[in-house]
């Protein structure tokens, strides 16, 4: 018996040096993928005005107009900040001139309106492109882009005015945004 009680302890004490102690094998974590995101440029930007530009060069003026086949100054700004912005403006020039903050034209940045009187009662709407440039639907020349400085431009600068957000003229109807710019240019 004292055999069998030996034989059976050397039996547990050998088997239990056999076992092996489980492992926990630990994975470093996966290294992280960079990936270098292309710079998104503002929506008023200097290409994605002379892309627009591009598209829409040449079409010549027409009173009134808001397509290829023709557009006025203030159209061509309307569906140019519908298209680059996503946001509604409203069609006149006088609508389009009460709204934003007016900046001096030595602060000027990409994308700010830049207004023009033209005549006794006549103004004019264009897009500030920077360097001195702006991109507008000429009487002449149809959709171009004109310096700020031509001899034509520079004495008939008039304003310019910086559109960061909606704001609540926008959201007004046509009409009392006319109401809205005659009030503010007797003031």
């Amino acid at each position: 018996m004292r055999k069998k009680l030996l034989l059976i302890s050397l039996s547990v004490l050998l088997s239990a040096c056999a076992t092996q102690v489980p492992v926990t094998v630990v994975k470093p974590p996966p290294k992280p993928v960079i990936v270098k995101a292309e710079p998104k440029l503002p929506k008023w930007s200097e290409p994605n005005l002379l892309a627009y530009h591009q598209d829409w060069a040449g079409t010549p003026y027409r009173l009134g107009g808001m397509s290829k086949q023709g557009v006025d100054c203030s159209g061509f700004v309307y569906l140019a900040y519908l298209d680059i912005v996503g946001e509604k403006l409203p069609r006149s020039v006088n609508a389009q001139r009460v709204l934003g903050k007016e900046v001096p034209r030595e602060a000027l940045e990409v994308g700010d309106l830049v207004f023009f009187k033209t005549g006794k009662s006549a103004r004019h709407v264009g897009i500030y492109m920077g360097d001195a440039r702006f991109l507008h639907a000429s009487t002449k020349k149809g959709v171009k882009i004109s310096s700020l400085n031509n001899v034509y431009w520079k004495p008939r600068f008039w304003f310019a005015k910086r559109l960061k957000s909606t704001t609540f003229e926008q959201n007004m109807s046509l009409a009392s945004l006319v109401d809205y710019a005659q009030q503010q240019s007797a003031l």
